[in-house]
């Protein structure tokens, strides 16, 4: 059965490098908790797939989801590994809480030697945009 997986945006980062400060900052015991308002329809196909981070509009990480928990307060918390890894490139707009994102729609882990993930996120947008990329 494919995996299914959730997109949200890494709202305030300006890159790779400030995500990856923003997980280890809030990793405790292996995991890191993703408030959300409400609890995925799907959630429990979700469990074992990957939370993609989007980074000014291009998807560049992501997360296995391991569980999903409730609060005291009646948020949900998307509990992930702290393990962030990174993806090729893939251009992808803006929203507000998260999508669903089916397995072949996902953008692969392996590098695929073009060198689109080592450009500057203004750069690329606007290659993207002219449909370089």
């Amino acid at each position: 059965m494919p995996k299914l997986h959730m997109t949200k945006v890494a709202f305030a980062c300006r890159d790779l490098e400030m995500l990856q400060q923003r997980i280890a900052g809030r990793a405790i015991g292996g995991e890191v908790r993703v408030v959300t308002r409400m609890r995925p329809k799907r959630a429990a196909e979700l469990v074992g797939g990957s939370l993609y981070w989007i980074v000014k509009h291009r998807l560049i990480a992501c997360q296995e989801i391991l569980r999903f928990d409730d609060r005291s307060d009646g948020r949900i918390d998307i509990v992930c590994t702290d393990e962030l890894v990174t993806v090729a490139p893939m251009p992808r707009r803006a929203h507000q809480g998260w999508r669903y994102l089916e397995e072949g729609d996902a953008p692969s882990s392996d590098d695929d030697g073009s060198g689109l993930g080592m450009l500057p996120p203004r750069l690329y947008g606007r290659l993207a945009a002219l449909a370089l990329v």
